[in-house]
């Protein structure tokens, strides 16, 4: 038998890193470590060994590689082995890893969750393997970005399993990602847990880490988006959080005027917006971009965002004369000529988000291959999916101030399209189906069929894929959603039942198939719509289905029981998060019943009981549940009687 032996062409870290991530899992799927060696040049004949590189390091003439639109930005693999020889390559360095993990997925791998717990690794004789790919993906923007409460563990893990399930983007969002490391450290919403202090400067360190986590990947890094309404102005934006400083007067006066009156909105800088028709607030404002992307040539691509708030741009003469989409497009020109000046490659991100969904009447993007047009749908529904054929209503007029925001897929469609009218360039979809929705289905199953659906139809809609603004720890009850989603960004013709087979087969073993069945049985009772506010909160048909689900989770309890003690750890360790999740949703199930039948006091009762539960349990299942983000959303449906 011919000796396994991985030889990795170039010497681009991410070509490397994919050559060693494929000897490790090989030497754990057939006991036999394989060496990996370096090598300048492609072989001229048929190689021996497993070949790792790109395309370009292969030379165009050895096979036909599947067509990107550009192959710096495009992913694409291609995979011919037989046996222990053959090649494995990508279009970039990115793709070669994405293209390791498609060899490795063919051979039984799969990653169900982040982490060790969450490898599923077959026993593999590699000498009786032949693989052969050639795919591009369909999307060139697959990401995920940062969001609840993290340890630095939780985001490295997190980064390490979206690449090997297909996604080639993280944002870490703000320019420390503070906010969500202190929400972790400090144990908000826990009371259980021993706080611990988070300085700044621990984010920054954290942050540094993962930069080299994403950089080593070859995956693409998205950075920044909240803060550069306040940052550039001496004001601190590291989080949603009060400021109760004074400020200058030269300061106040680049804010917006609202109601008379230049402060900062409801104390919270970060919701703040600025007096955009001023020249020398796009000029602060857009040299401190400049500036950030001079200091971080790592960052792929700088989201530019505005305030997070609405509802509340300046009504000074002079801003009244356009739309806060004319002046945003105005400071993008301006920032694309600095940035054009001093030869910065950065991409920038602008975004269609609630006042911003009315696009500009006047002014008009100059450069678009600079530009990414990023739609965030913040205040639609989940309870349907994005349809292409959907007739779409017309614009509401803007109207300062006094914004609606739509809250139907269709309606928030309709402003896409006018953006696209102006803007026809590079896009994604910015969306939280897994932000605060998936919490709100605690079979998490309604949900991955409606992010699958959106995923499917995300071309048709006219946007490049979707970068997931969520919670990391979002695998409670298990991660049929996420991985489906990098699926699907990959190749959206998959299947969502046959892919829902495989991924409970490999995350739960032989009782995978009972396990989905469970899993959609517990979504279609707790009823989505109903916590989503979508019904009536006092509802007899929805106290009966509440009252039906204890009954579902018992009749499942065998299942669980007998699988806890399985060989497999990583299996066990599925089911014992099934067991402790089997308990929180008879408890929350009863506390819904009782909100159904208008018995708020007693529902609220029920809530507290269920909130100290999972906080007491929370290091049980700190890798896969945000008991942060469990707890904010859920008590919101149990407000204390006369709060």
């Amino acid at each position: 038998m011919q000796q396994l032996q991985v030889i990795r062409l170039g010497t681009d870290e991410a070509v490397g890193f994919a050559a060693e991530e494929l000897a490790r899992y090989l030497g754990e799927a057939t006991g036999e470590q394989p060496g990996v060696k370096a090598a300048d040049a492609a072989p001229a004949v048929e190689p021996g060994g497993l070949w790792v590189g790109t395309f370009a390091d292969f030379g165009d003439g050895l096979r036909h590689w599947p067509e990107t639109g550009d192959a710096a930005l495009d992913d694409a693999v291609f995979i011919e082995t037989s046996g222990s020889a053959g090649i494995i390559a990508g279009s970039n360095p990115g793709s070669t890893l994405f293209a390791v993990y498609r060899y490795l997925r063919e051979l039984g791998f799969r990653w169900v969750s982040p982490g060790r717990e969450g490898d599923r690794v077959p026993a593999v004789s590699v000498e009786a393997t032949a693989v052969r790919v050639a795919e591009a993906a369909s999307y060139r923007h697959r990401g995920i970005c940062i969001e609840g409460a993290v340890s630095y563990e939780n985001v490295r893990d997190v980064v390490d399993w979206s690449a090997k399930n297909g996604f080639n983007t993280y944002f870490t969002q703000f320019r420390e990602a503070h906010t969500f490391f202190n929400r972790w450290y400090t144990h908000m919403k826990n009371p259980f847990l021993e706080p611990e202090p988070f300085p700044v400067e621990r984010a920054r360190e954290f942050k540094a880490w993962l930069t080299r986590e994403i950089g080593k990947r070859g995956m693409v890094f998205h950075d920044v988006g909240h803060g550069w309404t306040c940052e550039p102005f001496g004001i601190p934006g590291l989080g949603w959080n009060d400021y109760e400083e004074p400020l200058s007067g030269e300061v106040t006066g680049y804010l917006a005027e609202v109601n008379g009156e230049r402060k900062l909105w409801r104390k919270i800088p970060m919701n703040t917006n600025l007096c955009y028709s001023n020249p020398e607030v796009r000029r602060i404002v857009t040299d401190d971009i400049v500036q950030y992307a001079r200091q971080h040539p790592e960052v792929d691509v700088i989201h530019f965002w505005l305030a997070d708030g609405s509802n509340n741009q300046c009504e000074c003469e002079e801003c009244r004369k356009g739309r806060p989409s004319d002046f945003y497009v105005k400071m993008l020109n301006e920032l694309d000529a600095k940035l054009t000046s001093e030869g910065l490659p950065a991409r920038i991100v602008f975004l269609i988000y609630v006042d911003l969904l009315w696009p500009p009447e006047h002014e008009v993007i100059k450069n678009k291959e600079r530009f990414i047009l990023m739609f965030a749908p913040i205040t639609r529904t989940y309870s349907r999916a994005f349809e292409a054929e959907e007739a779409l209503p017309e614009l509401p007029p803007y109207d300062r101030n006094k914004l609606e925001f739509p809250a139907s897929v269709e309606a928030n469609v309709a402003f896409l399209r006018a953006w696209q009218q102006m803007f026809d360039g590079d896009s994604f979809d910015f969306d939280y189906h897994y932000m605060w929705d998936h919490l709100k289905d605690p079979g998490y199953y309604a949900i991955a069929r409606t992010l699958h659906r959106d995923v499917v139809n995300l071309a048709d809609i006219g946007l490049n894929g979707l970068v997931s603004c969520q919670a990391q720890r979002t695998f409670l009850p298990h991660g049929l959603g996420m991985c489906l989603m990098g699926q699907a960004l990959w190749d959206r013709t998959t299947d969502f039942d046959a892919f829902a087979d495989d991924f409970f087969g490999a995350a739960f073993g032989p009782d995978g198939k009972a396990t989905r069945a469970y899993m959609a049985t517990l979504s279609a009772l707790f009823d989505p719509p109903y916590l989503r506010g979508e019904k009536d909160s006092v509802s007899e048909e929805s106290a009966a289905k509440f009252d039906s689900i204890p009954d579902a989770i018992e009749r499942f309890r065998p299942v669980i029981q007998r699988n806890l003690g399985c060989d497999d750890p990583n299996l066990a360790q599925a089911w014992r998060y099934l067991d402790i999740h089997a308990d929180m949703a008879a408890q929350l199930a009863r506390a819904l019943a009782l909100r159904a039948r208008g018995q708020n006091a007693e529902a609220h009762e029920r809530w507290v009981a269920l909130s100290e539960f999972v906080q007491k349990r929370e290091m049980d299942v700190q890798p896969v549940l945000d008991v942060f983000e469990y707890v904010a959303i859920l008590e919101r449906l149990f407000p204390e009687p006369g709060a």
